[in-house]
């Protein structure tokens, strides 16, 4: 690992990105680039043409000897092909060639990736074509390049074509809100994502030694460790050298890959850890955090570590999230969530601020099923992560202006009187002006909304889809009314306040985690939707497709594919643990627990023989056997269980929930009961004290 001493010069090193652009093509071919960019313009054959030469060239500078279209399928992580560079010139010689046919377009087989029905295993054609808007980079000896993929017939196959068609739709719909407020200069609106990532590390060796976290990231049985996280000491604290290492050696790659990692911490578990990015344009927010992903596993490794980006690895300690920090703002750098300092800035604020509680409580729905997975199951609702009841926080300051707008009443200054959008100025809103709420799933913190439900292993391009498509719906629905108002100014009061009187349910700024709020929640018609199975159904609701069909986010082939997928997911991974924790009740936790049981039988009989109590011993084998034959009867049970999966999907997915899963908890639960009564050395893995305390 180098030691950097100029973070600047080393910062997108790797990265084809604008600055290398303009200092490596010709002028009319920047420009011809910028143009596509911001129009939207196809680029001509011999513009990328021009560009592919460039980038190969800069590639094989840095030791490039393959490329790469490098996209998101529908599995959530990232996929490539890699071809070389060479090409035959005769008489045994090769030369390094790339073409722009080559670098816009690709055929990567797609017969394996999961597809939702929208074709079939034999219809294997699939295309990859080149996002101009995200910058290609170097890595591994290959020239990554950030593509969209899609089928032979045209459907989406992949995560980031339809998160562009989002991008598209809300600056749309943005733009015409802003020209009604007399803003010309923007020519579009910049969605702007920032995912905190948390993790989990542990040393390889001990990973090697599990097999449930080898296949299916994480422990599926594990006795509490004698000391978790109640004393709050690894939360913020001195992070431990190995672990720093690991951290600077990680930062630097990112950096070198132009991601903007700049915050790094110990999370509340032990052995827990967290990364936070400077927010920029979603596009590549989301393509980073893919990036990030990848490469703090691949780092892991090189420092005998592995890094664990499962929701819920260890039971009884935190799980693993990502908050989304979500933003729109113009191409002139004004952000649309931002109180300003005008009576018409803020008037604009607001009728955003009403677009966005509009949109969450009309689609919680679907903003739920955006973060519903296996994994994610365990950690929303308890007291580490959002509940599964959306809900938006907007904190003391806020929240009292949204209120004195609904009741017409006078907002803290008793001389002002009713408050009149687009005439009088709103008081300031620092960012620090109320105490955040770690229980809301849906927080405003000064400019942005942080989103804090989503996993820490999820592509977050699901979310911010939902949460784009949600913003234009409603936007476009304002503008509506707006451009057909005769008065703008009574027009635009009556406007904000209905909509904010029409969907103050969705607003809540108090315990998320109480029994109260669940009660709550409920008069007030808001959904709660638990688990997965729970949420699936509601994903393809009427309501949903008309909406992404309307904006042409997805067609509703390709929105139900991904109802597909998603649920098929979710069945597949249940099903793989509950294979596994059958395979690891026979093959590891019995057998130990009886070699033991037999060890204490043999020590019986010797000291019955010489006359000494084994009072200890006679106990420890009641209690060993008793619990080895309700293991045994309950993993029969879950094996019995799992030869009755219903065929539908949908069916499958309530009775994983309601059957397998019960199943797999009532086992764990003896499982650890004797490993809390089994000598450790009989003990076949690594315990909870090895993994999170070494």
């Amino acid at each position: 690992m180098s030691q950097i001493t100029n973070l600047p010069a080393i910062f997108g090193s790797d990265v084809f990105n604008e600055t290398t652009m303009k200092e490596r093509l010709a002028p009319e071919v920047y420009i011809a680039w910028k143009n596509c960019i911001q129009t939207g313009t196809p680029l001509e054959l011999s513009v990328a043409n021009s560009i592919a030469e460039a980038m190969k060239k800069w590639a094989t500078e840095k030791g490039a000897t393959h490329y790469t279209h490098w996209f998101q399928p529908m599995t959530g992580i990232t996929a490539e092909k890699h071809d070389s560079f060479l090409t035959p010139i005769g008489e045994g010689k090769v030369m390094m060639e790339f073409s722009g046919k080559e670098l816009v377009r690709g055929e990567p087989d797609a017969s394996s990736f999961p597809s939702g029905g929208l074709r079939a295993t034999f219809e294997a054609r699939g295309y990859t074509a080149w996002d101009p808007t995200s910058f290609a980079f170097v890595k591994d000896d290959s020239l990554f390049i950030p593509t969209c993929f899609f089928s032979y017939t045209g459907e989406a196959l992949d995560k980031k074509t339809p998160l562009l068609r989002s991008i598209d739709e809300v600056s749309r719909e943005a733009i015409r809100i802003l020209r009604l407020f007399g803003d010309t200069t923007a020519k579009r609106i910049i969605t702007c994502v920032g995912p905190e990532q948390e993790y989990f590390l542990i040393p390889r060796d001990l990973y090697a030694q599990r097999e449930d976290l080898r296949l299916t990231g994480r422990t599926l049985f594990g006795a509490p460790s004698p000391k978790g996280q109640e004393l709050d000491d690894h939360y913020f604290g001195t992070i431990r050298t190995r672990v720093s290492a690991y951290m600077k050696d990680l930062d630097e790659q990112l950096w070198r890959l132009g991601v903007l990692s700049k915050t790094k911490h110990n999370e509340a578990a032990p052995a827990q850890h967290e990364l936070a990015p400077i927010y920029t344009d979603a596009n590549s927010a989301c393509d980073s955090n893919q990036l990030v992903m990848e490469i703090m596993k691949k780092c892991a490794a090189k420092h005998n570590l592995v890094c664990l980006l499962h929701e819920k690895p260890f039971e009884g300690v935190n799980g693993s999230g990502k908050h989304n920090n979500y933003s729109l703002a113009t191409d002139t750098g004004k952000n649309l969530f931002s109180p300003g300092k005008t009576p018409r800035q803020n008037a604009q604020f607001l009728v955003f601020l009403a677009a966005f509680i509009k949109g969450v409580d009309e689609y919680q729905e679907w903003l739920r099923c955006t973060t519903a997975s296996a994994g994610n199951d365990h950690r929303l609702g308890a007291a580490e992560a959002p509940p599964a009841i959306i809900s938006i926080f907007l904190g003391d300051e806020l929240n009292a202006v949204v209120e004195s707008i609904i009741s017409g009443s006078n907002y803290t200054d008793p001389e002002k009187g009713v408050m009149r959008i687009g005439v009088d100025v709103l008081p300031a809103i620092p960012k620090d002006t109320t105490d955040r709420n770690r229980t809301s799933p849906l927080a405003f913190t000064g400019n942005k909304f942080e989103f804090r439900m989503l996993g820490s292993s999820q592509s977050v391009s699901g979310p911010n889809i939902a949460l784009n498509t949600i913003m234009a719906e409603e936007l476009a629905q304002f503008a509506d009314e707006l451009e057909a108002a005769e008065d703008f100014d009574s027009a635009l009061q009556e406007l904000v306040c209905r909509t904010f009187t029409e969907h103050k349910r969705i607003i809540f700024d108090g315990n998320g985690y109480s029994e109260d709020w669940t009660q709550e929640a409920a008069r007030r018609g808001l959904s709660n939707l638990p688990s997965t199975a729970d949420c699936m159904p509601e994903y393809v609701s009427q309501k949903n497709i008309d909406l992404v069909t309307k904006h042409h986010i997805f067609t509703e082939n390709e929105f139900r594919a991904r109802f597909e997928i998603h649920i098929e997911a979710y069945n597949k991974v249940l099903n793989i643990e509950a294979l596994t924790s059958i395979d690891m009740i026979r093959h590891q936790i019995l057998p130990a627990a009886l070699k033991y049981t037999e060890h204490l039988a043999r020590s019986i009989q010797t000291k019955d023989a010489i006359g000494v109590s084994c009072h200890a011993e006679r106990s420890l084998i009641q209690r060993l056997s008793a619990s080895s034959d309700a293991l045994y009867d309950l993993c029969e049970k879950l094996d019995a269980d799992l030869r009755s999966i219903p065929s539908s999907n949908t069916d499958a997915a309530k009775y994983y929930h309601n059957v397998i899963v019960p199943d797999m908890d009532n086992a764990r639960r003896e499982a650890d009961l004797l490993e809390s009564l089994t000598d450790k050395s009989y003990w076949p893995y690594p315990t909870y004290s090895d993994l999170l305390f070494y």
